[in-house]
C-alpha cells in the first residue's frame, strides 16, 4: 500500500519510496511496479501524474484524479509556481550555504526514444541549498584518512531532469548512493556499513495552489525509514530536529553488515 499523504476530489498526493517508477518507461523496459499501476488499483480509480520524480528519489508524488486537474497542476509546474523542498546525504562539505546556477542539457527521455521533439540546447538551471550538518568518517575511501559528508536541504528554482543531482555533481558534492552521478566507492561504503542500497535523496515538501479552489496546500512526506537511519548513525538527526524536517522512525536493514570501507 502507498502512504497517501492528501486526497480529495482532485488531486491525490502519496510517498514514493525510493526505487519505484512514477510510470512505464523504455529507459527500464524490464520494470513491472509502478506507482500509476498501484496507485490506482490501491483507490479503485484512474489517476495522472502532475510532475517527474525519479524512481530512486522518495517523498511527496501528486496525481490529478482526472485529466483537467493533473494539466492544472502541471502547469504550477512548468510555470514555477511550485514550492519543492529536498532533502540529501551529499560527500564533502558544500558551502553553508549558497545557488548552483548551471545550465543543463536536455537528458534522453521518453519523448525522445519515441521520436517525439526534443531541444538539444541547454536550459538555464537553479538550485538553492543549504548544509544544515557535517561528518567526517574515519575511513579511507579515496586517498585521505578520513571522509567528509554532509546533510543538505535543496530548493529547486527549476524543474530539468535529474537537475538536483547533476548540479550536485557539478559541485562535486554528488549524492550518496547516486549510480549515475556519483562516486562508487562511497556508494559502496555507505552500502556495506549501513547495510542501505539506495539514492539517499528525499523531497520532503511541495507547496503549491489547489487546481480547483486555488488554496495553497502544503504537503509533506517524512524522510523514509531507511534514509533516517542512516542520518542517525551519522550522528546527524537532531539537524532534523532543529530544521523541523519530519521523520519516519529510523529502521536498520535486515541485511546490514556494519562492515567499514577501508
Amino acid at each position: 500500500m502507498l502512504p497517501i499523504l492528501y486526497q480529495d476530489d482532485h488531486l491525490v498526493a502519496i510517498h514514493k519510496p525510493s526505487d519505484l517508477l512514477v510510470h512505464r518507461s523504455s529507459l527500464d523496459a524490464y520494470e513491472t511496479r509502478f506507482a500509476v499501476q498501484l496507485l490506482r488499483d490501491q483507490i479503485g480509480q484512474h489517476v495522472f501524474p502532475a510532475h517527474r520524480l525519479d524512481k530512486a528519489t522518495s517523498g511527496v508524488l501528486l496525481f490529478g484524479l482526472n485529466s483537467d486537474s493533473a494539466r492544472a497542476l502541471s502547469m504550477q509546474f512548468a510555470e514555477r509556481q511550485v514550492a519543492k523542498n529536498y532533502l540529501a546525504v551529499v560527500r564533502g562539505w558544500p558551502d553553508e550555504q549558497g545557488e548552483i546556477d548551471h545550465p543543463l542539457e536536455i537528458r534522453k527521455d521518453d519523448a525522445e526514444v519515441f521520436g517525439g521533439i526534443v531541444e538539444k540546447a541547454a536550459q538555464a538551471s537553479q538550485t538553492h541549498y543549504r548544509r544544515i550538518a557535517s561528518v567526517e568518517l574515519p575511513w579511507m575511501v579515496d586517498k585521505y584518512p578520513s571522509s567528509r559528508y554532509a546533510l543538505v536541504t535543496l530548493d529547486p528554482i527549476t524543474g530539468r531532469r535529474h537537475q538536483i543531482r547533476r548540479h550536485l555533481k557539478h559541485l562535486s558534492h554528488p549524492i550518496i548512493g547516486d549510480t549515475t552521478y556519483g562516486k562508487g566507492r562511497h556508494n559502496r561504503a555507505f552500502a556495506q556499513a549501513f547495510g542501505v542500497n539506495r539514492l539517499l535523496l528525499a523531497c520532503t515538501q511541495m507547496q503549491f495552489k489547489h487546481p480547483i479552489s486555488g488554496e495553497l496546500l502544503s504537503i509533506t512526506a517524512p524522510v523514509a525509514a531507511d534514509m533516517s537511519w542512516v542520518i542517525q548513525e551519522l550522528g546527524c538527526l537532531a539537524a532534523l530536529d532543529t530544521h523541523q524536517i519530519e521523520y519516519q522512525a529510523p529502521q536498520p536493514s535486515t541485511s546490514l553488515q556494519r562492515q567499514i570501507f577501508v
